[in-house]
């Protein structure tokens, strides 16, 4: 059994549980593929970082990461948790705000916001705009002056810290297409006029180092960079910093190689750190947020499949084709993400192979797994991989013209179906004829 299993997740069936719920069972009640979250984990993992800013009596918010999963009922649990969303498109606004999802708890990131993307911020009262260039300042400021509005706002500065982590979801580095560069002088010109602005309110600075990090060094760094900063700016422009915002990035464990430290762990040394540094320049501490999103819902995603077609290459491997694959979740393909899957009717079965778990798109780079180890399998078995909480139907597809998956909540043995499946009339109601006529 993969040691990433407990055994309290074995059933009196032998099949895999998740929150409680026979996995089995649900691809036989939802269809595969399907993702299944089980929400216990998500409350627990968000209610772990509350507790590491409430034991540190720092003023804080933990904002979800909406980019990593978001729907209509991952809004309300957030919501129901007491906490903040980062957003970073309308359609992410939109969805928080039909979730009941209050716009005072929304910070409204992205480096090309639009025109009407802003406009739509200010309506409904986002409460933070995370500005990311002098394009953005430029562009708020007309629109604030032709509405009349105010907006609080915060600056993306880019520390000039390189995560270790994959060149694509690194972030912090100089040469990044994300926020003002410290080092040029570019955060210092952002400040100076922010602070010219009398519809805007500056509330802080902002910093994204990158993603699936393991090390404490960088978090480290770039805490230390921004307190050096406020530090600076307070003496500099008068300038009191009240939000430091670090982001996310923590690491998760996504196969049994990995050994990342708890997420809270990261935080904790982020909020020593900012205390540390604050104590030691002579400033207040301001509130500490992060953005964690991956670290929220990473491990709590299950996606369940049906073992299909076979192939094997004699003296070279055997592949084992799945009903999903890379338009359900790309990061194989993306950036050679790993993952580990579980025979989920018989998780207990003893080894018998090593395969390459592959989609049924049409592309050669179309793999889930390059090598897993598994029991002998047959076509109908569920297959269920662990770990795709995060950045899977988020970043879902629907290439060759498959239709999404749906998405199921489970906790305490009950489950709840929070997005259907896409059915293939949702694909057509978006085309017209040749023509230009409608097909409705």
């Amino acid at each position: 059994m993969n040691e990433q299993i407990q055994g309290n997740q074995i059933n009196a069936s032998g099949h895999l549980t998740i929150g409680g719920c026979d996995a089995v069972a649900l691809a036989d009640e939802y269809g595969t593929p399907v993702l299944v979250y089980d929400t216990a984990k998500i409350r627990h993992q968000i209610q772990a970082f509350q507790e590491v800013f409430e034991e540190n009596e720092v003023d804080y918010a933990v904002c979800y990461a909406s980019k990593a999963f978001a729907n209509t009922a991952m809004y309300q649990l957030v919501n129901q948790m007491n906490g903040h969303v980062d957003v970073v498109s309308a359609g992410e606004i939109q969805m928080a705000l039909h979730a009941g999802f209050p716009a005072k708890k929304m910070t409204f990131h992205g480096n090309n916001k639009s025109e009407e993307e802003l406009r739509l911020a200010l309506k409904v009262g986002i409460g933070l705009i995370a500005l990311d260039n002098f394009h953005e300042i430029a562009l708020l400021h007309r629109l604030l002056e032709e509405t009349g509005g105010r907006a609080n706002v915060i600056l993306r500065i880019t520390p000039g810290i390189s995560a270790h982590t994959h060149e694509y979801i690194q972030t912090g580095q100089v040469d990044s297409k994300f926020g003002f560069d410290l080092a040029s002088g570019q955060a210092d010109e952002a400040l100076q006029r922010v602070l010219q602005e009398p519809r805007m309110t500056m509330l802080g600075i902002h910093a994204h180092i990158g993603s699936q990090i393991f090390e404490l060094a960088g978090f480290e760094g770039a805490s230390e960079k921004l307190v050096d900063l406020a530090a600076r700016w307070a003496r500099d422009y008068g300038y009191q910093t009240k939000i430091l915002n670090v982001g996310g990035g923590f690491g998760i464990r996504y196969v049994s190689a990995d050994r990342p430290l708890a997420p809270q762990d990261f935080v904790n040394l982020i909020i020593q750190t900012v205390k540390q540094r604050t104590r030691s320049l002579n400033i207040p501490t301001p509130a500490i947020w992060i953005e964690p999103g991956r670290s929220i819902v990473g491990p709590a995603g299950y996606s369940l499949y049906t073992v299909g077609a076979r192939k094997d290459v004699q003296g070279i491997r055997s592949y084992l084709a799945v009903d999903g694959g890379m338009g359900d979740n790309i990061r194989p393909a993306l950036y050679d993400a790993k993952y580990e899957a579980v025979l989920a009717n018989n998780p207990l079965a003893p080894v018998m192979e090593t395969v390459r778990v592959a989609g049924k798109y049409c592309e050669s780079g179309d793999v889930l797994i390059q090598e897993q180890a598994l029991p002998q399998t047959k076509p109908g078995d569920i297959l269920a991989i662990l770990n795709t909480g995060a950045y899977g139907y988020s970043m879902a597809s629907n290439y060759n013209l498959n239709v999404k998956p749906a998405v199921v909540f489970v906790e305490n043995g009950r489950s709840t179906l929070v997005t259907r499946r896409e059915r293939i009339d949702d694909l057509e109601r978006l085309d017209f004829n040749l023509d230009g006529s409608s097909r409705a």
